[in-house]
Parts: C-alpha cells; sequence; structure tokens
C-alpha cells in the first residue's frame, strides 16, 4: 500500500475512534503555543513546545493531556523516519508517569496513550509481532484505567491493526463487537457513520480488502438494524394501541367509545402499513444503489487495466513504425522514445504485483559508479558528491539504477553553474534504507509537486520530455514494496527520497 495514503488511513480511522475523556479540556500555554507553530518548518521548535507542555502538565497532575502532548512530538519524529528519537522519547514519558504521585488509574489513562502512539509506529514500519506486543499490553492497561472510553478505543484499535495485517476474521469479529455494543444501546446513527468511515478510508487508501470486508459487513449490518427498527416501532406501536385500549376501557365502556376505538386503531393499522411499505421501498432502493455503485468501482478497475493494455498494445504496434523513420530526426527519437516509455509505464502498472527479485550489493561503489556516469552532463563548477557506508543492501540494481541515473540526470539538467548535487544512502531503522539526491537547482513548485509522479496530467513537447520518467521511477518503487517521494522540508533546491524496505 502507499505509505502517505496508509498513513491517512490510520489516522482517519484513528481520530473516528471514541476519544479517551482528557483530565481537563482546557489546554495550557504551551500547547497552544506548540500547535501554533508549523511542523513542516520548524518540527524541531514544535517537538519541543510539546515535551515542555508533557512535563507541565506531569506537574499540574494532568498525565492524560501529557501524554497527548507526548504523542504529538513523537509523530513528528517519525514523520521524518527518526524512529530511535520517537521509540526514545516515549520511554522518557513512561517512566516521567510512573514516577509522579498520581492514582493508579490516571496513571494507566496516561500510558494508553504512549503504548498507542508506539502500536500506531510498529504497523507504520510493517512489524506485526511487535505490533501485536503492543496490542497486549494496550488490554492489560485498558483494565487497568477501568475507563469504558478507553475500552471502546481498544476495540477500535485492534480493529485496525487486525485489518491492516490481513487478519480479516479477527478485524471482523472486532469490529462485529463494536457494533453489537452500540446498537444494543440504539445508538444506530453512531455504528453507521462508523461503517461509513472506515469504507471511505478503504477507498481513500486503495485498500480493496478492507473496502470488500467492511462494505460487505456493512449491508449484512444495515439489514438486521433495519429489522430491529421496525421490531421498535411495531413493539411501540403495539405498546401504544395496549394502552389506548385500557384507558379506554377503564374510563368508558360505551359502544360508540368502543367504535372510536375500532376506527382509530384501524387508522393506526393503515399508518402502520404504509410506513412499513414506504420502508421497504427505501430499503429496496438502498440496496439498488449499493449494487449499482459495486458495478462502477468494478468498472472503474476494468477500465483502467483496458487503458494500461491498450496503451501498451499502441506503442508497440507503433514502434516498428517509427523504426523505418530517420531516427536522427528529434522529433522521430522523441516519439520512439515516448512508445517505449508508455509500454515500459504500462507494463510495470500490469505487474505491479509480482515480485522483484532483491540483490546483496556493496552500496558505495554502486553509488560512485552512477556519479560517474553524470560527470559528463553537469555543468561548470559543479561538485558531485557521494556519502555512503562501506556496507551491503539487498537492492534490485536494475530498478534501482534507471530511478538514481534519471534522478541524477534531472539534477545535472537543472543545477545551475558552481552549484552542488548530492547522492546520499542512509539506514533508517532495521528493514528500511533510503537513497536521497539532492541539488542546489531552483526547486519544483509546491503547486505542481502533487502531479509530477503521475502520467499524462500535461501536453508535452515530446522533444523536451514526455513527462513519464518520473512516473515510470514511482512505479518501479512501489514494485519494490517502496516509494520515491519528494522531501519537501528541504528548502535549498530539490531532494528526492527513495525508500526501501528489506
Amino acid at each position: 500500500m502507499n505509505k502517505k495514503l496508509f498513513l491517512i488511513l490510520l489516522n482517519v480511522l484513528f481520530c473516528c475512534a471514541v476519544n479517551v475523556h482528557a483530565q481537563d479540556t482546557q489546554k495550557s500555554e504551551l500547547q497552544l503555543r506548540a500547535e501554533a507553530v508549523d511542523p513542516r518548518k520548524q518540527p524541531n521548535t514544535a517537538r519541543s513546545l510539546y515535551i515542555q507542555a508533557f512535563k507541565d502538565y506531569c506537574n499540574k497532575g494532568q498525565l492524560q493531556q501529557g501524554a497527548q502532548c507526548v504523542a504529538t512530538a513523537t509523530a513528528l519524529y517519525y514523520k521524518e523516519n527518526l524512529y530511535k528519537e520517537a521509540f526514545d522519547l516515549l520511554y522518557q514519558a513512561d517512566q516521567e508517569i510512573i514516577a509522579t504521585k498520581q492514582p493508579a488509574k490516571a496513571k494507566a489513562a496516561a500510558h494508553y496513550v504512549l503504548t498507542k502512539e508506539r502500536l500506531q509506529m510498529y504497523i507504520k514500519l510493517k512489524k506485526s509481532e511487535s505490533a501485536k506486543a503492543q496490542l497486549n499490553a494496550l488490554e492489560v492497561i485498558a483494565t487497568r484505567a477501568a475507563d469504558e472510553s478507553i475500552n471502546n478505543d481498544l476495540l477500535y484499535t485492534k480493529a485496525i491493526y487486525y485489518y491492516t495485517f490481513g487478519m480479516n476474521t479477527q478485524g471482523n469479529a472486532v469490529f462485529k463487537e463494536m457494533a453489537d455494543k452500540l446498537t444494543a444501546s440504539k445508538d444506530y446513527d453512531k455504528v453507521d457513520e462508523v461503517y461509513q468511515t472506515l469504507i471511505a478510508s478503504g477507498r481513500k487508501s486503495g485498500n480493496a480488502n478492507m473496502v470488500a470486508q467492511s462494505y460487505s459487513n456493512y449491508l449484512a449490518w444495515k439489514d438486521s438494524t433495519n429489522a430491529l427498527k421496525h421490531a421498535d416501532e411495531i413493539k411501540a406501536l403495539k405498546q401504544q394501541i395496549a394502552d389506548n385500549e385500557a384507558s379506554i376501557a377503564d374510563k368508558d365502556s360505551s359502544l360508540t367509545t368502543r367504535w372510536v376505538i375500532i376506527i382509530g386503531l384501524a387508522v393506526l393499522a393503515a399508518a402502520l402499513a404504509a410506513a412499513l411499505a414506504i420502508g421497504a421501498i427505501i430499503l429496496m432502493r438502498f440496496i439498488m444503489l449499493t449494487r449499482k455503485q459495486k458495478k462502477t468501482i468494478q468498472l472503474a478497475n476494468d477500465s483502467n487495466a483496458l487503458k494500461a493494455k491498450f496503451i501498451s498494445n499502441m506503442s508497440a504496434q507503433l514502434r516498428p513504425t517509427l523504426e523505418k523513420l530517420d531516427s536522427s530526426l528529434p522529433e522521430v527519437k522523441a516519439l520512439l522514445d515516448f512508445a517505449n516509455h508508455a509500454q515500459t509505464l504500462s507494463e510495470l502498472e500490469n505487474s505491479k504485483d509480482e515480485e522483484v527479485e532483491m540483490s546483496d550489493t556493496p552500496i558505495q561503489p554502486f553509488c560512485e559508479k552512477l556519479i560517474e556516469e553524470i560527470r559528463p552532463l553537469i555543468k561548470s563548477g559543479v561538485t558531485l558528491t557521494v556519502n555512503t557506508p562501506k556496507l551491503n543492501a539487498p537492492i534490485n540494481k536494475e530498478y534501482v539504477s534507471h530511478i538514481l541515473l534519471h534522478l541524477l540526470t534531472n539534477a545535472a539538467e537543472y543545477t545551475p553553474e558552481n552549484g552542488k548535487i548530492t547522492l546520499d544512502y542512509k539506514k533508517r531503522g532495521q528493514h528500511t534504507h533510503q537513497f536521497l539526491v539532492s541539488d542546489t537547482g531552483d526547486g519544483i513548485p509546491a503547486e505542481k509537486r502533487d502531479d509530477i509522479f503521475k502520467p499524462f496530467t500535461e501536453i508535452h513537447d515530446l522533444t523536451k520530455g514526455d513527462g513519464l520518467g518520473l512516473p515510470i521511477c514511482k512505479q518501479m518503487a512501489l514494485k519494490m514494496k517502496g516509494d520515491l517521494d519528494i522531501d519537501t522540508a528541504y528548502v535549498k533546491g530539490t531532494r528526492f527520497v527513495l525508500e526501501l524496505h528489506a
């Protein structure tokens, strides 16, 4: 799953969970100052203020609000892939909470917030066993906290864990427990909102499994809920009828009064029949609409597959004709390159689920060779720098070489004289590593960053490039179970980050 979209999914679902109540809804001045800082521009300042706010809350005995501040600071760490610092901060916060003289339940509620944030990091890192250990810890902490809102939040958290790691049966069971709990209290609108949010989040993240599971469960719950609602309405009406009959029998047993009751009951029965008929019509329309939506989704998926196949076939048919033309002409060469790029992009999209072979590769000579290949392309005075450790890492050399050469070639083109181009390699965790290509060019405008990885979004002069280079690189990164993106925090030019998972 795309990492950014996956992160979005987790944030939406965790925010939709039943909120763990705060000890004091009044925010401190330090927390307000932290929230006023733009974390994208000043992450260090924002983190520092949130940590100060945590300590201030602890001194005031408001542990849960303090824990929420630490959770926010932790998120700012791992958004920059600073996982060690994030885990260290959570550990230090846990120790400070333990050292306070607050009641055990208050401490447990604060530990729940910190442990839940630790769980989110392991889910983001796709460490199933570590995430499971944190989930088990959350269950113990929730028992100690003895708080109904925390128990409700735990059900949402369990569902997210199970769905994330493909354990649909367990996820369905937990989600059903949560839905049954709300349904038993007749809070139908809340259950409906939860299901709708889960379906919408699955669609946003492209998680077909979550959409299918939640959609199927939603339809089943909707049918049973409609039956419960109608049963409640009928029961209420029957009770009303019984009450009316008893009241009328007690007050007036005259024949005239009884006839009035009979007529009233007949009207009431007719109204009930009409209401049930209208309800049945509405239910049928809803069923037809949902079926139509499912067909629309399937049609869109089929259309995308056919489009990719069509582009691939078109490129293959054009190539023999183009190869007969004079390839020294810029226009002919541009058309040949476009046909090759279009076919490559289509093949990558059609084979995105296939496994990519990785081989153990010495990183330093691999990167130095790539830098030497672009040296003839750079402008006067441009400095080329390689920062790589002497270690081996599992990569697909063909894909990684293609991506880095494309990024370095672009950097050579847009870096002015006396500028600087840097290729870095960094380990971000036991199973995560990154290649970073930086330059001191003018940078990419913010309004264009969302579109540079999307193919066919603009009409290009093909002799100046077809705009498919970065979309191809993006697909290659995704096929390696990684990602390629722009570092928006880098302001000295442009920096691309290729993240891979061993």
